[in-house]
């Protein structure tokens, strides 16, 4: 995992990493978490679900309400961070550390089409994520 500074981000405050393997790695952005209050479950979606970039595919949940998690790019769900399952507080702890899941995109033009249409840090702080 890189730095948040080379992540994109959804304006429906997701991030988006992509690494080494071709994976997109996909969390919530500190504002995000910070807004939701204290994490205290994720539904997450499943794998081998293929998923459209905006698409709601899955849920998380705290003790002041539930918000949707969004794909920011499309692609298949190829792992998901049971860390998460055992232990959701930790998205609140450190949010740019802790992933969701991974989505194996549908395809490399798709993929550098979608991932120009998201946000760099810079753009996405001074934006939604403000």
């Amino acid at each position: 995992m890189k730095s948040q500074d080379t992540f994109k981000f959804a304006e429906t405050h997701e991030w988006a990493d992509i690494e080494e393997d071709g994976l997109v790695w996909v969390g919530i952005s500190h504002h995000a978490q910070e807004a939701l209050g204290d994490v205290m479950f994720f539904k997450a979606p499943t794998i081998g679900q293929y998923v459209k970039q905006g698409e709601a595919i899955a849920v998380i949940e705290s003790v002041k309400a539930a918000s949707d998690i969004h794909a920011p790019v499309s692609g298949e769900i190829v792992a998901l961070n049971e860390e998460v399952d055992t232990a959701p507080e930790l998205v609140n702890e450190k949010p740019y550390a802790v992933w969701l899941f991974k989505i194996k995109p549908s395809s490399d033009d798709s993929l550098t089409s979608e991932l120009n249409q998201l946000l760099s840090l810079e753009k996405y702080t001074s934006g939604p994520g403000a």
